[in-house]
Order: structure tokens, then sequence, then C-alpha cells
């Protein structure tokens, strides 16, 4: 398997239509939020596209159940992928969505940190980091106006989505230092979306959700939309790419997903554009040139070739 160094064109436009994806997931769960509950929302969304995971697999001729020893690191991922999203939703019964969004999208850092330390060949250089750091102080422009010290219970939602950012974060590096790597993509979000379609339903239950309550057409395309395009086509290609790039170069590209998700509600649900959005949008920006900006290559002194000295 060829690794890149870098990101290419392909890498790049396949991570901009993905977050533009998952943005517009967001609107997504908010139009079904009426005739069906976030979490149950989840689970429905990994229950039909691992049917389609398992449909593809069998049409391509990808085994799904050889015994590779990628079993115990499937499931890891799969129950953190599945806790990561409990924990969103769960965290949002004590804050609210814009302080949840400023914690979730730490998880660039976690994976920038967990890639230094277990990844040696994928470690940031200054300039990256300083590119991370531009990237989310354009989300804390943009979804920092409630940002102040916690309230009440406010602290243990906040706590849930950093330990939802620590479990995204961690999912990517259990693939990229496990097993899992050396399998096809098809497979590994087999694991995350067969656990997550078990373990969430059952969330939704103690959690005393209301589960679903009715469904009109337009739920119905929400529903479709989560399960077709974000949980079986996008998710299949993240993997894809976390197999084949550097996992921190990617995660910097994560940032673009809140971002486009506001636009997205400014575009289909009449939400305001504020000036604070452009702003965050262009720090976003800034900062992913310079997380994927390429390391300056210094020419080749003639004298250190081969057969030289």
């Amino acid at each position: 398997m060829t690794r890149r160094t870098d990101l290419d064109a392909t890498a790049i436009v396949l991570m901009v239509l993905l977050c533009a994806s998952w943005g517009l997931q967001q609107v997504a769960i908010k139009v079904a939020i009426d005739g069906v509950s976030p979490v149950a929302q989840a689970g429905l969304r990994s229950a039909g596209a691992v049917v389609l995971v398992w449909i593809w697999a069998r049409l391509r001729g990808i085994p799904l159940f050889e015994r590779d020893g990628t079993l115990p690191a499937g499931l890891l991922a799969g129950s953190m992928f599945a806790i990561e999203f409990a924990l969103i939703y769960w965290g949002l019964e004590y804050t609210n969505a814009s302080r949840g969004v400023v914690f979730l999208y730490t998880t660039p850092f976690v994976v920038a940190l967990g890639a230094h330390l277990l990844l040696p060949g994928e470690r940031l250089r200054r300039l990256q980091w300083a590119g991370l750091a531009c990237a989310f102080a354009g989300i804390v422009l943009a979804f920092g106006e409630s940002l102040t010290l916690p309230k009440g219970r406010e602290w243990i939602g906040d706590a849930m989505f950093l330990g939802a950012a620590l479990l995204w974060g961690g999912t990517t590096l259990v693939i990229r230092t496990s097993r899992l790597a050396g399998v096809r993509a098809t497979k590994t979000l087999f694991y995350q979306l067969a656990v997550s379609a078990l373990g969430l339903p059952l969330v939704a239950v103690a959690l005393g959700e209301s589960g679903i309550v009715r469904v009109t057409p337009l739920i119905l395309a929400s529903l479709v939309y989560q399960a077709v395009l974000v949980a079986f086509i996008s998710y299949l290609a993240w993997f894809w790419l976390v197999r084949h790039y550097p996992a921190a170069q990617l995660a910097a590209f994560s940032f673009l997903t809140p971002v486009f998700g506001v636009l997205a509600g400014v575009a289909l649900l009449g939400e305001r554009l504020t000036p604070a959005l452009l702003g965050a949008l262009v720090l976003v920006a800034i900062g992913i040139r310079l997380v994927n900006r390429p390391a300056r290559r210094l020419p080749v002194s003639p004298r250190s070739g081969p057969g030289t000295g």
C-alpha cells in the first residue's frame, strides 16, 4: 500500500466535498428532529448504512468476516465511534450547540498530537501547528460568542464534547496504528457501523428519547441522506483517505464542517449570515493552507550525491 506524505489534489477535493456533506448533515438532522429524535436518527443512519456496506462488499468481492486479526481493533474503533455520538447528543442536554462545537473541534489537535507521538513520519512542523491554531481561531470566532465560564451544569456538557473530541481523534489513530491500517476501508467502516447500529438504539432508550414519532417525505429524505450519502459514501471515502494520507493534515479540513453547516442553514433554512462567519471561513481557509503547505526542500549539493566524497 502506498501512503502519501502530503495531500494531493484528489485528497483536497474529496475532503472539501466530505466536509460540505457533513455540514449539510447538520441541516438534515434539524429537519428530521421533529419526527425522529437525534440519537435514534444516528442509530437508523448506521443501520441503513451497514446494510449498504454489506451489499457493496458482496458486489466487490470484499471479505468482511475473514479472520485477519482486526476484530479487537475493529470492535474498539466501532465502540469509540458509537460512544462519541452518544456523548455529542447527550451533551446537548447540558450545554448549547455553539459551545459544543468549539470543544468538539479540538479533535484535529488530538489527531496531530497522537500522530506526533505514534506516527513519526507524520509529525507536524511549527508552521503547521500555527495553521491548526489559526483554523481553530476561526471556529472560536464563529461559535464562541457563548464561551463564558460554565454556569450550572454546562461544564458537564462541555466535558462530554471534549470526550467526544478525544474519541473522534482516537478512532482515527486506532485505525492508523492497528491492523485496520492494512485492510480495505470497506471493512473498517463495517466495524464502525455495525457496532453503532447495535449500540446507539440502546443509548436512545437509556436517554429516554421519543424515537420515531412521525415520518413525512421530507423526514424520510433526510434519513436517506444521512444513511446513504453520509454514513455510507462519505465515510467510505474518509476511511480510504485515512488509509492513504497523513492523518493530521486530513483532520485539519474538519474545521470546514461546522462552517459549511452554518452556510447550509443560511441557504436552506433562512438562518442569518454574520460577518463573524465570513471571518471564520477566511481563518479556517488560511489555517488549512498552512497545515498543508509542503515543506521547503533544500537543493541537493552535487558533492552530496552518490559516488561523491
